[in-house]
């Protein structure tokens, strides 16, 4: 078991007082200390009093891939913090070569890797990109950037007006002009019916570049499986008339993986599933598995020779991410990918995440409240109703409820956020991708007693 220090009420106290938290209302650390995180070994995680717990949100928001504790990981990064730590991103660095290398071979169509430090800054780069070809093909009148009501590209105002989660965006406008919302295509919650859902949900993309008009639309950007507008997978034939639709109007296709790359779904990459052939693919939470903050724009030598006019000082692609020059992102990235592949993770993860889709199809025939499973890899959501003939959702203070007993018993879930309004209802699970069978059990073992407790 991990050590605690005896006494650590000094931290807890400067935290207390210092710290502002992600994600979290404040009010209640006037009366209740503030949960602080010593160590993590593997899938588990002990907190200031000593309480272990099973992490399954891989540190909270579906980062830490490879598990707690690597110290090839870590030694890794201490080595190359000697040798090289930092130079701006004009010049290249031995691990971000390498890694850029791994990381293309394993993305067949895309060859070009831009390091910054976060996913929001990563699809951010994305967005200029598209709208410079904008400029520089179309007059600037093709730089229109469709999203999808219910994904999530980042917090920074560009990303937010990119957003389909009101509660996210509440309050943050007025947002950047030029991003413009297509429908979801969560088919448990399907806008008709109709034999065919992912075909009529993709061809609802077409009816709005159509209002828009194609020659204003440059670029359309989704997630692989939708995360925090809750675990949406694709429906059957919806990529591939997404791909179409792409082709037929000139439109790029950026496929946000921030939270499904990297092994997270059983695949390098997302994408990787469904036969799609992205012009850029943005990543970030699993690149090195929060051993170090990386982000990566990755696109294809098509786009990239767009930016090679020497005879127009302004062709190139004029952005810097500083700390995308920090060498310890790639130097984690190549140690974390070859994890993945020596202890063939993306197999396990394929396995586990079966185990566990079954494990929660299993919780839904004996809990009327959950109304809908669904997933891929080890990436998994278990809506909750209120009703199951209507999908009518549960009061959100009983989803947050079920989580807040699975962390008394010792597992850590998730749940949407302030995403959307009246249906943060989805339990969410992304266990490490060294889960066990023995771990996954855990999980929804925790998840039961708690939908007993709080629904009895």
């Amino acid at each position: 078991m991990a050590t605690v220090p005896n006494d650590i009420s000094d931290v807890i106290e400067a935290d207390r007082k210092n710290v502002w938290h992600h994600l979290i209302q404040h009010k209640p650390f006037e009366s209740v200390d503030p949960r602080v995180m010593i160590e993590g070994k593997g899938m588990r995680v002990w907190d200031a009093t000593g309480k272990e717990h099973l992490d399954g949100v891989s540190g909270g928001v579906w980062t830490v891939n490879v598990g707690y504790g690597r110290e090839r990981i870590a030694n890794a990064v201490r080595d190359q913090l000697i040798q090289m730590p930092y130079f701006a991103g004009s010049a290249g660095s031995i691990p971000g070569a390498k890694f850029a290398e791994m990381l293309t071979e394993r993305m067949p169509g895309l060859d070009r890797v831009y390091y910054c430090n976060s996913g929001s800054e990563a699809n951010e780069k994305a967005f200029k990109m598209v709208r410079q070809i904008a400029h520089k093909k179309y007059g600037g009148k093709k730089h229109k950037i469709l999203f999808r009501e219910r994904d999530y590209h980042g917090t920074t105002i560009a990303c937010l007006s990119a957003g389909g989660q009101p509660e996210r965006n509440a309050q943050y406008g007025p947002y950047t002009p030029g991003f413009v919302e297509v429908p979801h295509c969560l088919e448990y919650r399907a806008q008709v019916e109709t034999e065919n859902y992912g075909e009529w949900a993709a061809n609802q993309i077409e009816e709005v570049i159509l209002r828009e008009g194609p020659d204003t639309v440059g670029a359309l950007c989704l997630e692989p499986v939708t995360a925090g507008g809750g675990v949406i997978t694709p429906p059957e034939g919806y990529w591939d008339r997404v791909q179409e639709i792409c082709k037929k109007y000139d439109i790029l296709l950026h496929i946000d993986e921030v939270v499904c790359g990297v092994g997270r779904t059983g695949e390098w990459f997302g994408y990787q599933h469904y036969g799609v052939k992205p012009d850029f693919v943005t990543m970030a939470k699993g690149v090195a598995s929060g051993y170090a903050a990386i982000a990566c724009m990755v696109t294809t030598d098509e786009v990239f020779e767009m930016f090679k006019d020497p005879d127009d000082p302004m062709s190139y692609f004029r952005d810097i991410s500083t700390f995308g020059g920090c060498t310890a992102g790639p130097a984690a990235a190549v140690e974390n990918m070859g994890i993945i592949e020596d202890e063939s993770l993306l197999a396990n993860t394929t396995a586990m995440g079966e185990r566990m889709l079954d494990n929660l199809r299993a919780l839904q025939d004996k809990h009327r409240v959950i109304g809908d499973v669904r997933g891929k890899g080890l990436f998994c959501g278990a809506e909750l109703v209120a009703d199951r003939q209507t999908k009518e959702a549960i009061d959100e203070k009983k989803a947050q409820a079920v989580v807040a007993d699975c962390m008394a018993q010792g597992v850590i879930i998730g749940v949407t956020n302030r995403s959307l309004p009246g249906f943060n209802n989805t339990l969410c699970f992304s266990p490490a991708l060294i889960s066990t069978a023995d771990d996954i059990d855990q999980i929804t073992t925790a998840v039961d007693k708690a939908l007993t407790k709080v629904f009895s």
